[in-house]
């Protein structure tokens, strides 16, 4: 089945799970149910009876204790990601899909996103300087053309475009450690906390990770 994806997702988990971390998983499954990049699986593990996939489990060093563990296939590597947490409370199904568009090719709209403006930084990133200007440019131009609810996002993209322009691709990292400090020192409203990751999913469209 991996073989047929650019990307699987799979949850080790005991055999019948149930709770938080399990329900976030189902929102990512049902989120992202129309991908035919993506799969979206589940291996139970039993510790009883025939020990079903008690293999899988050990070969991929997982171990019951840290049930559920998440592992991240992509295509064309050899070893899958382990969606690593600091906290119980980061098990969402938003986190998720930042750890999948994060190691892969795999388009995964993400609250505050425009999916038109993500395919125009995904060129912006990799893009010599004059090209990089004539994107920002088409971004302007599509900006003017997206319902009013839309266009606060558009200033986003814009703004993170004429600073790297002006920083360089450093921007990116410093401004994501500073968004992050953000969301794990400050106290803030349900509002602010929502405005602060819809900025943070934007600024991932722009980061440059390792060639897959």
């Amino acid at each position: 089945m991996i073989s047929k994806f650019k990307a699987v997702l799979v949850k080790f988990d005991v055999a019948f799970p149930y709770g938080g971390k399990h329900e976030q998983y189902g929102t990512l499954a049902a989120d992202t149910k129309d991908s035919q990049d993506l799969l979206i699986a589940i291996v139970g593990v039993k510790d009883f009876g025939n020990k079903e996939n008690s293999d899988l489990a050990q070969r991929y060093n997982i171990k019951k204790e840290d049930f559920p563990v998440v592992l991240l296939f992509v295509q064309g590597k050899s070893e899958p990601v382990r969606f690593i947490t600091e906290k119980d409370s980061d098990f969402t199904g938003e986190n998720l899909k930042r750890f999948i568009r994060s190691n892969t090719n795999v388009y995964l709209g993400l609250p505050g996103c425009v999916e038109k403006l993500d395919k125009l930084a995904e060129e912006f990133k990799v893009a010599e300087e004059q090209e990089r200007q004539k994107i920002l440019k088409k971004a302007r131009i599509f900006e003017e053309t997206l319902p009013e609810q839309q266009q606060e996002a558009a200033k986003i993209y814009i703004k993170t475009m004429e600073k790297i322009l002006e920083r360089g691709n450093v921007f990116v990292q410093t401004e994501e450690t500073r968004i992050q400090g953000l969301l794990y020192r400050g106290k803030l409203s349900d509002q602010n906390k929502r405005a602060i990751e819809e900025r943070r999913n934007i600024l991932q469209s722009f980061s440059i990770r390792d060639e897959l």
